[in-house]
């Protein structure tokens, strides 16, 4: 045995472990101490435009340029006055029902329509942003990172598939597991300060800062069919958090008299926004999917968990072992099938030409190859006027007779929608009301009564009760459905 070239070797292992250690210490722009991360900034900034792109592609975004700019402007007032200015910065909307907000590393933003719809004044909305910006300034998720504490669920396919069917599938994009970031309790409160911090620095009222953490433990309820996590499934016990920001605002040294709370104006910008899922990009009844906007519909297994996306609508079984998703596809369907059935991995039976409902189309089975085992399953592209669907069912090879039949069944019931009903279903609407005399929320759910229980409208209105007074000329969100 060589000692001595022993230890030169442990020597030289040694100083190659301190030299990456050194190479992984970098100084937190909020706390200034030395942390040991092994992500450099390029690198943050580059997986949080991955990300973003995900949920810009996969969830979609509020298609209004006005709330978009809105957002975007007042969260970049208080980004350019943080501690790390020089991100490029991005705030968005999602076109998304549950109430939350995520921030991606590298400064990428986003706040939930159904956060907006929830929250009643510009001094919440600028709290929750700086919050967000208070995640990256603090790199909380690069820390995460580090640690190898990321959870690989993307698109939240953890909760219906099994790892091989999640890898085969096309819904689960990586960048979107950044969405399912849980930070830990020190983590929050430090961004809640921050928050704090952001929107006091910019002149606004931070008295309304609890009243968002208050409105999000009811909110529950309001987040409708999503694949997003609710605000209460990522974020600490909000009573606490209350409690420390109310804290805060004992011992602050300055008076918050004039600050800015900008209710009218941002009940202005909200005003007409959707709240709640909306069905003209399609919805479920049940384990029926119907998109009046396209004019199709298909049938998807009973008690299968569903989820749509902006690109995709897909069902998990109860077992976590079979999935059918239903995606665009580009070409004919024979040039679609063609192209789907020789990929390299991925052997194809024979493929069958025959129309579905009257529909164009082509079909067959395959067998794929996978890192965690072989999948079986089906495929279907079907031609409905100007696009191609493909209809993608699979599951672990040995299963397919199991689910043959279930899997034949989704694949058959796509067809034309013509229920005029459900070509007509239109979104619920928030609308904007001054009240003309002193009344209670009851009062006014009589005199002009929303499509959702008072119940929820007085969350919405973030009132104590629905027998609270309210006074003469105050701006009210009513929910309507247009004819």
């Amino acid at each position: 045995m060589n000692i001595r070239h022993n230890r030169t070797t442990r020597l030289l292992a040694f100083l190659a472990s301190a030299f990456i250690l050194l190479q992984g210490c970098a100084v937190n722009p909020v706390s200034g101490d030395r942390e040991f991360v092994l992500v450099s900034e390029s690198q943050e900034i580059a997986m949080g435009a991955q990300g973003a792109e995900s949920v810009r592609q996969s969830v979609g975004l509020v298609d209004d340029a006005r709330i978009q700019d809105y957002v975007q402007a007042l969260g970049m007032s208080l980004a350019v006055d943080s501690e790390r200015p020089e991100l490029p910065w991005s705030f968005a909307v999602i076109d998304d029902p549950t109430p939350n907000a995520f921030a991606f590393p590298g400064g990428y933003i986003f706040i939930t329509r159904g956060l907006m719809g929830l929250m009643g004044n510009e001094a919440e909305l600028a709290s929750v942003l700086g919050h967000e910006i208070g995640h990256v300034t603090a790199r909380h998720s690069v820390a995460m990172m580090t640690r190898s504490q990321v959870a690989q669920i993307g698109l939240g396919l953890g909760s219906i598939l099994s790892p091989e069917l999640a890898e085969f599938s096309e819904a689960a994009a990586g960048g979107l597991s950044l969405l399912f970031l849980s930070y830990g309790r020190d983590a929050e409160r430090q961004a809640d300060d921050l928050g704090f911090k952001y929107a006091l620095s910019h002149g606004f009222d931070v008295r309304e800062m609890p009243n968002v953490f208050a409105s999000l433990q009811g909110a529950g309820r309001l987040a409708g069919a999503s694949p997003l996590p609710n605000w209460l499934a990522s974020h600490p016990d909000p009573a606490e958090r209350i409690r420390r920001i109310e804290t805060r605002l004992g011992n602050l040294d300055q008076s918050l008299s004039g600050k800015r709370i900008g209710r009218d104006d941002y009940l202005a910008r909200i005003d007409g926004m959707v709240f709640g899922v909306n069905p003209r990009q399609g919805y479920f009844e049940e384990n029926r999917f119907m998109h009046p906007d396209l004019a199709f519909r298909i049938r998807f297994p009973e008690g299968w968990k569903p989820q749509n996306l902006a690109q995709v609508v897909l069902a998990g079984s109860p077992d976590k072992d079979a999935v059918v998703q239903l995606t665009l596809s580009s070409g004919s369907p024979p040039e679609a099938a063609e192209k789907f059935f020789s990929q390299e991995g991925l052997s194809a039976g024979n493929l069958e030409r025959r129309p579905i409902n009257g529909l164009s189309a082509v079909l067959g089975r395959f067998q794929a190859q996978t890192s965690n085992g072989q999948l079986g399953g089906m495929a279907a592209f079907i031609a409905h006027g100007e696009r191609v669907y493909r209809v993608l069912a699979f599951t672990p090879a040995d299963r397919l007779d199991r689910y043959d039949a279930l899997f034949r069944q989704t694949i058959n019931s796509f067809a034309r929608l013509t229920d005029r009903k459900a070509l007509a279903m239109q979104p619920d609407r928030i609308a904007i009301v001054r009240t003309t005399r002193t009344m209670t929320m009851a009062s006014f759910n009589a005199q002009s009564p929303s499509v959702i229980d008072l119940e929820r409208l007085v969350l919405i209105n973030q009132l104590s009760g629905p027998d609270a007074s309210i006074p003469a000329g105050a701006r009210l969100k009513r929910i309507v459905r247009a004819p």
